[in-house]
């Protein structure tokens, strides 16, 4: 009986060596959080910069082996349980991305810097999260979308909880991890459904979708909203939402900024799996088209609006990333080739905007110890340049032109266009009509940093304040934008 599953044994292994080929960025990661977590062990006293040091030089190793595979196309590795291709490359540079520019902002935390727990298990659990997010993007099992999945939550919450120093950020922490929990099981029995209607975990497996579509579609569609549910909650769309605000206003800056990008980006990869898996079935209870338009709808308008109304900047940030992914849903709606290429491009964008936009917000907390909007009144005489740059980057955020985020803007807007002009769908429409009317909106609540910090007097005295390096950074990330808008062609050549 033992013979008749020695070729098998065989082959496993041989797959697997053969896999380890295409599998260097992740197993860069895994070296690099050992090599974190054991120089924070034994040698932070000696060396306090060696931790920050290791981990930006695994994420930039990351990122050129990343670049190496961009051209790759469909390769299944591991027996299929993932599958690397153009697009995950394209997300795991994204996730470079983020996890660079959020290493740079934990080395200049002030409150981070000076905490009892220091900066070295942040990096090693940064390490951990952006291996999960790369597994995400190219999972093509569903145990093995789960297990990644679960790598980033739990990372999140450990991220979140990191100094959990006041009542606030004890909240925080608690709260997105009991809704995170709730999701996951939520999204582990729609999975275990899934698997006894098919037999299989296998996403591209044609004996899965052949499977999917013999069951009764009120069964499919129930057990397919469960498995998204756990997507949507890491995308932080309407309905599961509500957990946004208030873990983004109490946990760390420098997390908030990383939680608001990457497992969003993250999210998007898995979505991306399921849109093209359920569009290759024959039938479901779900119109997923639907669905994608009404989130679309739902968050552009609820996260604009939301926005208008808060005093606080960092919850209004908050509402604002939920406006920004509804935008993001746009471009998944129309046509996959070009829609996904919109989508990256605004990804790119997105990220530069977000962390330039949460760099300025600290800076200024650490500074002032002003978080409010009321309090941002005369700024711009104390902070004279950066608040230049952090106009700059809110008007790239609103998509005004002359700016890039106009350009990832049109970009959407002529995709979803062209997608309208082609089927005459009632629904693109709709959603481009309240696209631009959320894009309006958030003029209402981003201009409102510009008019206190130049219109209205301050209500303390005027104290001019040094830039430190985490200025520069945002003054650079600024720089960056502007720099995007005369030559885009520096991220497209990828796409």
């Amino acid at each position: 009986m033992m013979n008749e599953y020695l070729h098998l044994i065989s082959s496993s292994i041989n797959d697997t060596i053969a896999s380890l080929r295409y599998f260097q960025s992740e197993a860069t990661l895994v070296l690099g959080f050992l090599l974190v977590v054991l120089s924070d062990l034994f040698l932070s006293k000696r060396f306090s910069q060696l931790s920050f040091g290791l981990t930006i030089g695994v994420v930039l190793i990351v990122m050129v082996q990343s670049f190496a595979f961009l051209n790759v196309e469909n390769i299944p590795l591991f027996g299929g349980m993932v599958i690397m291709d153009h697009l995950s490359i394209l997300f795991k540079i994204l996730f470079c991305l983020v996890s660079l520019l959020f290493v740079l902002f934990i080395r200049y935390n002030r409150s981070l810097l000076l905490h009892e727990k220091g900066t070295g298990d942040l990096y090693a659990i940064l390490l951990a999260v952006h291996l999960g997010m790369n597994l995400m993007a190219m999972s093509a099992n569903l145990l093995m979308v789960f297990m990644a999945l679960e790598m980033v939550s739990l990372g999140s919450y450990l991220m979140v909880g990191y100094i959990s120093h006041d009542q606030k950020q004890s909240e925080a922490s608690m709260k997105y991890a009991l809704f995170g929990a709730v999701c996951s099981a939520i999204m582990l029995y729609g999975i275990s459904l899934l698997y006894g209607f098919t037999g299989s975990l296998y996403l591209n497996d044609p004996t899965f979708i052949s499977g999917l579509n013999n069951i009764p579609p009120m069964a499919l569609g129930v057990s397919l909203t469960m498995v998204l549910v756990g997507v949507a909650f890491k995308l932080s769309v309407v309905p599961l939402h509500f957990w946004t605000p208030d873990v983004y206003e109490g946990a760390p800056t420098p997390v908030t900024a990383f939680l608001s990008t990457a497992p969003k980006l993250a999210g998007f990869a898995l979505l991306i799996k399921f849109i093209v898996l359920i569009n290759a079935l024959d039938h479901t209870f779900l119109d997923i088209k639907l669905i994608v338009a009404s989130i679309a709808i739902a968050s552009m308008v609820l996260g604009n609006f939301a926005a208008i109304w808060q005093n606080n900047i960092k919850r209004m940030l908050a509402y604002s990333s939920i406006g920004h992914t509804g935008f993001m849903f746009m471009a998944l709606f129309v046509a996959p080739g070009q829609g996904y290429t919109a989508l990256i491009f605004y990804m790119f964008i997105y990220v530069i905007m977000n962390m330039a936009a949460f760099l300025i917000v600290d800076e200024i907390e650490e500074q002032t110890g002003k978080q409010n909007l009321e309090d941002y009144r005369g700024l711009g005489r104390q902070f004279s340049v950066l608040m230049v740059c952090f106009v700059f980057v809110l008007v790239s955020l609103t998509g005004l032109p002359p700016t890039v985020g106009f350009t990832a803007k049109f970009l959407v807007f002529s995709t979803a266009l062209d997608a309208y002009n082609s089927s005459g769908s009632l629904i693109i429409l709709v959603m481009i009509i309240l696209g631009a009317i959320s894009t309006l909106v958030s003029l209402f609540y981003y201009f409102k940093i510009p008019l206190n910090a130049y219109l209205k007097e301050s209500i303390s005295s005027d104290v001019r304040i040094a830039n430190t390096a985490k200025a520069y950074l945002s003054m650079f990330l600024a720089f960056l934008l502007l720099l995007l808008l005369v030559f885009p062609s520096l991220i497209q050549q990828f796409l």
